[in-house]
C-alpha cells in the first residue's frame, strides 16, 4: 500500500495553489485555491457578488473561472455555498474548481504500480460499425495495436502523452494511464474510434475546469458514442458539482458516461460517477469487491479490476534487476490494478453490443446493465465479467 501522506504531500509541493479542504469532518476534498467556476449563464451576476474579492475573470469553453484576491483570503467553499443557495435548490451554477486526479490511492486513479508484462495479442477486429469513445485522461503514447489507424493518425500529436515531466528518468506516477485504458477498450471493442482529449499529467493531477473544457471540445466536434472517465474526485460537501454535471448533460440523451468509482474502499460518493446521468464502475477481485474499491448506492456496474493487462507505454527506468527481471522495463505492455481499468471493460462492454448489434449507445447500455439479465452484488451493481 502506498503511504497515502506522502503522496499528498508530493501533490501539495508540486501544486502549489492546491489546497486541502474540510468542510464536512473527517471528508476532505483537493481545490485550487481562490478559485471559483461558474456556469456561463450566471458568470455575470457571480461576478457582480464577488466584486469586493475579485482579481479576474477567465472565460473557458463551456465554463468561466473567476480569480479571486489572494490577501483577501475567501474561503471558495463558503462561498460558492452562499453564492449557490441555500437549501436543495441551487440560485447560481457555481463550485469551487476541485482537483480530479488519479495518484495511486489517491481517490481515483490506480491502485497500485504498473507492472511489465508479456507481449499480448492485438485485439482482432470483425466487421462491425464503428462507435466512437472519448478517453479524457492523460493522453496516448503510440501503441501497435492502434498507431497505424486514421483516427489515430488525426490527433496523435495533440494528445501525446508526457512520461517523465520532472526529468527524473522515472515514469511519472501516472504515466500511461490513458494508454492502458485504450488497451482495455480495444479488447472489448476492436472498432472503438478512439478520442483521446488530455484533461490530467504524468502526475494524474488535473482540475475540473480542465474537463468542462474537454467535454465542452468533445461536445462542439460532434460528441461521442460513449466517454470513458477513470479520473475524479471529493467534492467539498458531498454534492454533485453544479457546473460539471452541466457540461455532461450538455452531451445530451444520446451520450452515455461511464466513469471510475474510486479507490479509497469507501461509501463516500465520488464524482463524477455518482451523477445520476453517470454510470459508475466499481472493482472486482476474483469475484468479490477488490480491497480498494469503493462502493455504495450510488454505484451502478463492476467488473474485475485487479492485475488488468493492457497495452502500455514504451519505458526504460533506472532500477535494477531483481531476480533477473527488469521492474520498470515496460516493451508497450502491462498488468495494472484500480477501477480505473474496470471502468473501460464496462465502457468496451457497451460499445461491443452495439457495433455487433447496430444499436444506439443507450440502447447497449441498457441491456449490458439489466439486472434482470445479469447477476448483481449490493453496493456494486450488474457484475460485468
Amino acid at each position: 500500500m502506498f503511504d497515502q501522506e506522502v503522496r499528498l504531500e508530493r501533490l501539495l509541493a508540486r501544486h502549489r495553489d492546491a489546497q486541502i479542504v474540510e468542510a464536512l469532518p473527517g471528508r476532505p476534498a483537493l481545490i485550487r485555491r481562490d478559485q471559483i467556476l461558474v456556469a456561463d449563464h450566471d458568470a455575470s451576476a457571480a461576478e457582480e457578488l464577488v466584486r469586493r474579492w475579485y482579481d479576474s475573470r477567465h472565460d473557458e469553453h463551456g465554463v468561466t473561472r473567476l480569480r479571486l484576491r489572494a490577501p483577501a483570503k475567501v474561503d471558495v467553499c463558503e462561498l460558492s455555498a452562499t453564492l449557490a443557495g441555500e437549501g436543495r435548490h441551487r440560485r447560481l451554477s457555481v463550485s469551487p474548481n476541485h482537483i480530479v486526479h488519479g495518484q495511486p490511492m489517491w481517490w481515483s486513479g490506480p491502485a497500485d504500480l504498473p507492472r511489465p508484462s508479456a507481449p499480448i495479442p492485438a485485439p482482432e477486429a470483425t466487421a462491425h460499425r464503428d462507435v466512437s469513445i472519448a478517453v479524457l485522461d492523460t493522453g496516448l503514447s503510440p501503441h501497435p495495436w492502434y498507431e497505424g489507424t486514421d483516427w489515430y493518425m488525426e490527433q496523435r500529436e495533440e494528445v501525446a502523452e508526457v512520461l517523465d515531466a520532472d526529468l527524473d528518468f522515472e515514469l511519472d506516477a501516472q504515466a500511461g494511464h490513458g494508454t492502458f485504458i485504450a488497451g482495455v477498450l480495444l479488447q472489448h471493442c476492436p472498432t472503438a474510434r478512439i478520442l483521446a482529449r488530455r484533461v490530467i499529467g504524468g502526475d494524474g493531477v488535473g482540475d475540473e475546469v480542465d474537463v468542462i473544457r474537454a467535454l465542452s471540445w468533445l461536445k462542439h466536434q460532434g460528441g461521442a458514442d460513449i466517454v470513458n472517465l477513470s479520473i475524479g474526485c471529493y467534492t467539498f460537501d458531498d454534492r454533485p458539482s453544479p457546473v460539471m454535471s452541466r457540461a455532461i448533460s450538455a452531451l445530451g440523451r444520446r451520450t452515455v458516461v461511464v466513469a471510475c468509482a474510486g479507490n479509497s474502499g469507501s461509501d463516500r460518493p465520488f464524482f463524477p460517477a455518482a451523477l445520476k446521468a453517470v454510470i459508475a464502475v466499481a472493482a472486482l477481485d476474483s469475484g468479490d469487491r477488490a480491497w480498494f474499491s469503493n462502493y455504495g448506492w450510488w454505484v451502478d456496474a463492476c467488473a474485475p479490476g485487479v492485475s488488468v493487462p493492457s497495452a502500455y507505454v514504451r519505458f526504460d527506468g533506472p532500477k535494477p534487476r531483481v531476480n533477473g527481471l527488469d521492474p520498470d522495463a515496460f516493451n508497450g505492455y502491462a498488468t495494472w490494478s484500480g477501477t480505473s481499468f474496470a471502468t473501460p471493460a464496462v465502457a468496451g462492454r457497451i460499445a461491443a453490443l452495439a457495433a455487433s448489434q447496430d444499436l444506439s449507445a443507450v440502447e447497449a447500455a441498457d441491456q449490458v446493465l439489466d439486472p434482470h439479465s445479469s447477476p448483481t452484488l449490493p453496493d456494486l451493481g450488474v457484475i460485468i465479467l
